[in-house]
């Protein structure tokens, strides 16, 4: 018998969104960012699109994250980001996907209902919400089955989250708001203090696992003047 149904995972985490099918593996990582018209409030673009205009636009189109410590913050925006991404991959598919969309072990009911509401905007037929912490102890490969506890820690974009997992479900868990950005931040910080540039979002994710550059510049030409790296 064919089975003519199709299974989506979403993690729409602060910085990035990935979208996973059951077969196929990963079949979607965008930037979590979308640029819109701040007139008209149309979409003009979503995820890397999006990204390669920060820094290129006139005033009138503005990049908004939807997503904020994990959860929704813009439920029009995040809504109509999840359909697009979603009908790139079941296009041509007969029948709605159910989709599983990892959520906060902190979200409250309301938060939650406004991801499900969003996934079933997007065109699932049925949804479920699964823990991020849970979801990162089965990739890893971990038997959470077991009375045994397994604390995972899962560092994101917005949101640094631990928890302590056993027989299959999250027994204690701790958010807190300082991850990914707030280091991104800490080092563009630091880069202007120390050496008088400006680092902007296209040079944080262009420069990102490099490492440290040596300043090869001749003596005479490191003025005060504040310097902008995009």
């Amino acid at each position: 018998m064919l089975d003519f149904e199709r299974n989506i995972a979403v993690d729409m985490g602060t910085s990035s969104t990935l979208l996973f099918e059951q077969g196929k593996g990963v079949v979607a990582r965008e930037p979590t960012v979308v640029a819109v018209d701040k007139f008209s409030g149309k979409i003009l673009k979503i995820g890397q699109d999006a990204q390669k205009m920060l820094g290129r636009t006139p005033a009138n189109i503005v990049a908004i994250h939807p997503i904020s410590a994990g959860v929704i913050s813009d439920y029009e925006i995040s809504a109509q980001m999840l359909r697009e991404l979603v009908s790139r991959i079941t296009s041509f598919s007969l029948l709605k996907p159910r989709i599983l969309v990892c959520v906060p072990s902190s979200i409250t009911g309301v938060e939650e209902r406004a991801m499900i509401d969003a996934a079933i905007e997007a065109g699932g037929r049925r949804v479920y919400l699964l823990e991020t912490a849970v979801a990162t102890a089965l990739g890893a490969g971990v038997d959470i089955s077991k009375a045994d506890g397994h604390m995972v820690i899962d560092i994101g974009g917005g949101t640094t989250e631990i928890a302590i997992i056993s027989v299959g479900g999250v027994v204690e868990c701790e958010s807190i708001k300082v991850a990914g950005a707030s280091f991104d931040e800490a080092i563009v910080k630091y880069i202007r203090r120390k050496h008088n540039v400006l680092v902007g979002e296209r040079g944080r994710r262009s420069r990102g696992g490099q490492g440290p550059q040596p300043d090869k510049r001749p003596a005479q030409d490191r003025s005060g003047q504040l310097k902008r790296a995009y």
